[in-house]
């Protein structure tokens, strides 16, 4: 596993985001964003203070293996005040000069939003894909169903909008989709050995965690959306839309085969990681899909 702690420095660029520090360094000659596990201070075990590189690494991968660009990560260590720590390297997707415009920065742009840039109702952002002027509304109304669908699946309680949008390019005076990132509130993050434990050998809890929590950070009339109900209404159209897409394209053999070779896991994080995917895919994503086909058997003219 590489060790960052020589890699070059690089002043030149800075990130935003409250989750973990962050600095800039050249790894094999590419400029990398190297992420730092949060701050310890409300966590009682050294595996916790980990997990959220370990989960930016496996569910930026997931998103790459269905098909939704995401960033590129690499797992590794950097030595602070003589321990090592583990650390995610993320590929800076912005080296080419393009530049990042966050959803919250362009739901600013659309001066007739009852709510501002970060307010995560979801019919505002709706509403403001429909409205603003960067990218075709119909590519990122499908892309946002997309991603949202395998939030769901990954368990992100976290996207909100100041970790997804597009890429500006400055020559062509145009826009694109940005690839997913800042996905290290996807998996339990803060679970520690003793809940990973809990999860593995009691069913209660694991439902808990797939049924319950964690939620969606988008508000569905003030409150926030649960994966489950959420799906399983398909009173959206773009989003059951979505899950057609998206199901199909969650291999579980893939998944769990990646995970085995994820560095620095034990094998009881390695367990749960398989465990816990595997049950929101049987529970959350493989429902809503078998309720979406049995409705257009019902009703063939229906529109999947």
């Amino acid at each position: 596993m590489p060790d960052f702690t020589n890699c070059r420095r690089l002043y030149d660029r800075v990130y935003n985001g409250a989750n973990g520090k962050k600095i800039a360094i050249e790894y094999e000659g590419e400029p990398y964003m190297l992420k730092f596990p949060p701050s310890g201070e409300n966590k009682q075990t050294e595996l916790s203070y980990t997990n959220s590189c370990i989960s930016e690494h496996i569910a930026s991968t997931t998103f790459n293996m269905v098909g939704i660009p995401a960033q590129k990560t690499i797992l590794g260590t950097f030595e602070v005040g003589g321990k090592s720590k583990i650390v995610c390297a993320c590929k800076d997707f912005t080296a080419d000069g393009s530049r990042l415009f966050d959803f919250c920065s362009i739901k600013n742009t659309v001066i007739d939003s009852e709510h501002g840039g970060a307010g995560t109702e979801l019919s505002d952002i709706l509403d403001t894909i429909e409205k603003q002027c960067y990218i075709d509304p119909a590519i990122l109304l499908k892309h946002f169903w997309d991603v949202f669908v395998i939030d769901a699946f990954l368990g992100n309680f976290d996207r909100h909008n100041g970790n997804w949008g597009f890429l500006y390019h400055d020559e062509t005076k145009s826009a694109t989709l940005a690839p997913v990132f800042d996905c290290g509130s996807c998996l339990l993050p803060q679970a520690d050995e003793r809940i990973m434990n809990t999860v593995l050998n009691n069913g209660d809890e694991l439902n808990a965690r797939i049924f319950r929590f964690p939620t969606s950070a988008i508000k569905l009339n003030g409150r926030k959306i649960n994966y489950y109900d959420f799906l399983q209404a398909a009173e959206n159209q773009d989003c059951n839309d979505a899950v057609m897409r998206m199901a199909p394209r969650i291999n579980m053999d893939e998944i769990c085969a990646f995970i085995e070779k994820v560095p620095f896991l034990d094998a009881t994080q390695r367990r749960f990681y398989q465990v816990y995917l595997a049950a929101r895919n049987q529970r959350i994503i493989e429902p809503a899909y078998t309720h979406l086909l049995e409705l257009q058997s019902l009703s063939p003219t229906l529109k999947m």
